[in-house]
């Protein structure tokens, strides 16, 4: 099965093409994780460090923030926006085998990253490992393509390129409120909740929008850029037909999921 990357490109643009969005949702995820200062925490599926940096300022100079991500690419690029602070780590980890000991955080976050783990069941087994006793675990997920930013773009491409389609269907498999909270419930997490938040995200027109896919910024970027010339344009006017451009400003509905629970 084709997987979902990312490369040096796809990496170094995310901040400038969805960072935006990305940064939106971080109070809902922080405080999902009751985040507080003197907290040891890990993020996982750091990205470029988004949720990492926000959970420094969280737990301030007494906390530490352990940031870890699978893409070495993407480790680079966290390593960048967090720098030489002496209360982080940024380090290269697997989200289904951790290196960490048993009980070595207070919280564990994860912004949609757990739909790209090829067995989530085993990943949040492992967030659970690494919790210490009444710690808690926060994660985000998209929820439907129609209410996503960009990662709709993963489902469009799966239509024309059957080897991406298991890949892109993961993306949004955990949408469903009854998974994420079984999830939850089979690894032994207590008081767990569930909440779900929306934006709209005004752009300025489809061409600004698209742009940052045409750059091979983000994962779909990369995958799209990978297309022929024709698959490219055809897939670029299913795109517009889409998010309903009328040749003007246009608005993007982005919805996540948030799902946490105490060990």
């Amino acid at each position: 099965m084709a997987e979902i990357k990312y490369t040096s490109t796809a990496a170094g643009g995310y901040d400038q093409g969805f960072a935006r969005v990305s940064t939106h949702f971080i109070p809902y995820l922080l405080r999902a994780g009751r985040v507080a200062v003197g907290q040891r925490v890990l993020d996982i599926a750091t990205g470029t460090g988004l949720i990492a940096n926000a959970a420094l300022a969280a737990v301030g100079p007494d906390g530490h923030v352990t940031a870890a991500d699978l893409s070495p690419n993407m480790v680079d690029q966290a390593r960048r926006r967090l720098g030489e602070v002496s209360n982080v780590a940024v380090r290269v980890e697997d989200g289904q085998a951790l290196s960490f000991p048993d009980g070595s955080f207070d919280t564990v976050l994860c912004s949609l990253g757990l739909m790209f783990f090829p067995d989530p069941a085993s990943g949040i087994g492992e967030f659970r490992r690494v919790l210490r006793r009444g710690g808690r675990v926060a994660v985000s997920v998209n929820t439907v393509p129609e209410r996503s930013y960009n990662t709709r773009i993963h489902v469009m491409i799966a239509r024309h390129v059957p080897s991406l389609a298991p890949a892109a269907a993961r993306l949004f498999s955990l949408g469903d409120e009854t998974r994420l909270r079984s999830l939850f419930e089979d690894a032994g997490f207590e008081d767990i909740e569930i909440s779900t938040h929306s934006h709209r995200f005004p752009v300025e027109s489809f061409d600004a929008y698209f742009e940052h896919i045409e750059r091979g910024w983000g994962s779909a970027g990369e995958a799209f850029v990978a297309l022929p010339e024709t698959l490219r344009h055809l897939i670029r006017e299913q795109v517009r037909s889409d998010v309903g451009d009328r040749v003007g400003p246009i608005e993007i509905e982005v919805e996540f999921r948030f799902a946490s629970g105490r060990k």
